[in-house]
């Protein structure tokens, strides 16, 4: 009786809980899905197109729109390689283990609190950095690459879907109206999030855009 106990708490907390942290678990593996492939996919090519620029320093990226609107000119830039290395590296090593999770939970699995907490970390360590890149993109270097742009975006959804899970679960300890709050606005917080970014790279780059 008291391992079945166990068992079942354990159940709640990981697979979602009973009340608010149900409705994110049934569709938060889908949304980290196709979120993290999609920011996956981005990655990758502009690792693809890191390495053609190597290879051919007059190659021209298949982003490159305009002199506001160029993946050539940002790969050229010091904020490109932060740590010494491009920085879509970091987006095909961490989109994985995002892909990963969700898989894992779309097969049943059930993950440990310690891991939800990672990945929390893991999660907001990612929109910092991807925060940091749009105010650089933005207001330093005012150059703009189309598939940043889409790394940036679902990165904001990855956040808010381990966020709102975390919450509503128990896993970050909040109260009962952040935990209803989580559970029942967070794919309004995440449409209002990619909005307001859209709208600031359409305000920044406004000349670009316009011709």
């Amino acid at each position: 009786m008291d391992t079945r106990r166990t068992m079942n708490a354990s159940d709640t907390t990981d697979a979602g809980g009973p009340v608010h942290g149900r409705r994110i678990a049934v569709r938060l593996p889908i949304v980290l899905l196709v979120s993290a492939t999609i920011g996956w996919a981005a990655s990758a090519q502009l690792v693809l197109e890191r390495l053609a620029l190597y290879a051919d320093p007059d190659y021209v990226t298949t982003c490159d729109v305009s002199p506001l609107i160029s993946c050539g000119d940002v790969f050229r830039t010091a904020q490109a390689s932060l740590l010494g290395f491009p920085n879509p590296l970091i987006g095909i090593v961490a989109f994985a283990v995002v892909i990963t999770t969700a898989m894992g939970l779309l097969a049943g699995a059930r993950f440990a609190r310690w891991y939800w907490l990672g990945l929390q970390a893991g999660v907001t360590a990612g929109l910092s950095f991807v925060a940091w890149l749009w105010f650089q993109a933005l207001f330093v270097i005012h150059i703009l690459c189309l598939y940043c742009i889409a790394v940036w975006a679902v990165m904001l959804v990855v956040f808010v879907g381990v966020t709102a899970h975390t919450m509503s679960t128990g896993v970050l300890p909040v109260g009962p109206r952040a935990r209803r709050v989580a559970a029942e606005w967070s794919w309004v917080i995440a449409l209002l999030l990619i909005l307001a970014m859209a709208v600031s790279v359409v305000v920044s780059f406004a000349d670009a855009f316009t011709g």
